[in-house]
């Protein structure tokens, strides 16, 4: 049967003279050109147009192309003003250290990339230039911080993993392309993206156009259009562009029911909910272009949050979907995640990671497990010392030392920060978290390498440092393990409560129903999961936005803004029984 789970979900922005796009480099050309004409009759006879790049895009490349679809009468290269290499390593060595995953949070900004006297050695060639003047590079606006035309290009933060592991691209002002993909994702996550993302929220209302180059042909909307496309999205229900990834545990489950095609082994994750890696697709009058979906919570945190959560958690999106595939695979990697007090003090960061496993499916035939919580008698000193012993022997005897609870499609475990946890086989986990989702402190991989051959990063110290050894058996099972809760039910309609644990910030509630559903953001955002049903249709009951469709196993986020909104059953089974799950933040 064919899927009908939307793999690239598109905005659709309205068109006119203002939001238009266009497509290929000779009508990019055209389009700036036009722009300069438009400009000519302004005393001095030059144009100087700024084009301001995101880390990633392929610099010389997209360079050359445009010297072909402009012309332009001077380039002026924004690189020229960077410090070197070893200047940039030094300032970034104090956060960076050691540790092939882990770092501490940057506070850096673009400004420290950039040797101050080369700057105005810049910005005094650009003064000089006549005619069409092309300033060109990562966060160019440092040295061109005024221009007639500004250029955005933009880069998804998913396509930067991809041009990593292809071992072309280096971190920002490194030659260290071709290195531990892991210690370049980590100082792109810990400190150049951190200080890019800073510069670009500061440019939004500067942006005449944004270029997209994440494929094979180059994009470009106007700056109206971008915007416009980021309102609408905090206007209505919407889905991110999903994307999914192999790994030495994956399953087939994902594979086989969204139709993932046979180029890869097995499917590891999903993130279909993770606003800081997925992107937004925006169709503009049919050309559609990719945008990172962080960009929608940086311009509208007020409309997306709400006031309650944007004051708590700031410009940050705190709740993430994501799906964990063990379908005919292999256990998770044994894990726990930092309490509160240790990521803020260890890394920078002010919340933690606290998460869920709600089982979207599961193969009963073979007995599929979630390993959580330490069994009781097990203490410290002895699981410490056995965990330490596995880096030498290769052996540890998960189910002596941690509970393996029995596991059925639609339960829920809650995994609140400083749980032993991880899913076993045979299991399709719909994780429910915080979004932090880079701490993981891994204890055990049953032996196993990663896909590139290299062991997969153990932190036992940090796992020890966290671990909450009262959660054992009894507390596990009485506190984590099926705490559902009816909250109301008529004809057609039950809701229940489903978690989370105390400690953690996000609340859920399930949905049963064959009848429509009455829901309210009520003030505050909801991310949503068809977890039963093939498709679902969501309305708003003043007709504030069009009817919305989802089908079974998509995540999809409502705005705080959108307030009431209603969720019925559609499509040709629609009198079947369905099921959401939603997330959000308490208050």
């Amino acid at each position: 049967m064919e899927s009908s789970y939307d793999k690239f979900p598109t905005i659709k922005v309205p068109t006119d003279g203002e939001c238009r796009a266009v497509a290929g480099w000779e009508a990019i050309g055209k389009e700036l050109q036009a722009r300069c004409g438009a400009l000519g009759d302004r005393a001095l006879p030059r144009c100087v147009i700024c084009v301001d790049l995101y880390h990633g895009v392929w610099e010389d490349e997209v360079l050359d192309a445009l010297k072909w679809a402009l012309r332009p009468d001077a380039v002026i290269e924004t690189r020229e003003a960077n410090k070197t290499h070893d200047e940039v390593r030094a300032m970034l060595a104090a956060d960076q250290g050691d540790d092939r995953v882990f770092a501490v949070m940057s506070h850096k900004r673009v400004e420290d990339y950039f040797d101050p006297a080369k700057v105005e050695t810049v910005k005094a060639k650009i003064a000089a230039a006549r005619g069409i003047v092309l300033v060109y590079g990562v966060a160019a606006a440092v040295c061109c911080p005024e221009c007639d035309i500004y250029v955005y290009a933009d880069m998804a933060r998913w396509e930067i993993q991809q041009r990593f592991r292809s071992g072309r691209l280096a971190n920002w002002l490194d030659d260290n392309a071709g290195e531990d993909v892991l210690r370049l994702y980590k100082r792109g996550f810990f400190a150049d993206w951190r200080a890019l993302d800073r510069h670009k929220r500061s440019r939004y209302d500067r942006m005449d156009y944004i270029l997209d180059t994440n494929g094979a042909e180059p994009k470009m909307m106007t700056g109206a259009a971008f915007r416009r496309g980021l309102e609408i999205a905090a206007s209505r229900p919407f889905r991110v562009m999903p994307y999914f990834d192999p790994g030495v545990w994956g399953g087939q489950w994902m594979k086989e029911k969204f139709d993932l095609g046979p180029s890869k082994k097995n499917y590891a994750w999903s993130f279909d909910c993770v606003p800081e890696e997925n992107s937004l697709l925006m169709d503009v009058g049919g050309i559609v272009l990719e945008t990172p979906a962080i960009n929608l919570v940086f311009r509208h945190p007020h409309e997306l949050l709400g006031e309650k959560v944007h004051a708590r958690f700031g410009a940050e999106f705190p709740i993430r979907f994501d799906m964990l595939d063990t379908m005919r695979g292999g256990n998770l990697s044994l894990q726990c995640h930092p309490l509160t007090e240790y990521i803020q003090d260890a890394f920078g960061m002010h919340y933690t990671q606290d998460e869920s496993y709600y089982l979207l499916d599961a193969d009963a035939s073979a007995s599929p497990v979630v390993y959580l919580g330490k069994k009781t008698g097990v203490t410290r000193e002895e699981f410490a010392d056995a965990l330490r012993a596995s880096e030498k022997t290769g052996a540890f005897d998960a189910l002596r030392y941690v509970n393996a609870f029995p596991a059925k499609k639609h339960d829920h475990f809650l995994i609140p920060g400083g749980t032993i946890h991880c899913s076993g086989a045979n299991c399709m986990v719909l994780e429910i978290s915080a979004t932090p989702y880079i701490f993981t402190f891994k204890m055990w991989d049953w032996g196993r390498v990663g896909l590139d051959g290299r062991p997969r990063p153990i932190h036992v110290k940090h796992a020890l440092a966290n671990i909450q050894f009262d959660r054992d058996t009894e507390w596990v099972r009485k506190n984590l393990v099926g705490r559902v809760e009816t909250i109301s039910e008529r004809p057609g309609v039950k809701e229940e409560r489903t978690g989370l644990h105390e400690r953690e910030f996000i609340e859920t509630r399930r949905h049963w129903f064959t009848e429509p559903v009455a829901h309210d953001t009520c003030g505050g955002v909801n991310v949503l999961n068809l977890v039963e049903g093939e498709e679902a249709t969501v309305e708003s009951p003043t007709g504030a936005f069009a009817p919305f469709i989802v089908h079974y196993a998509e995540t999809f986020i409502v705005p705080a803004s959108v307030g009431r909104y209603t969720i019925r059953p559609s499509g040709p089974a629609s009198e079947k029984i369905h099921a959401t799950i939603k997330a959000y933040v308490r208050t």
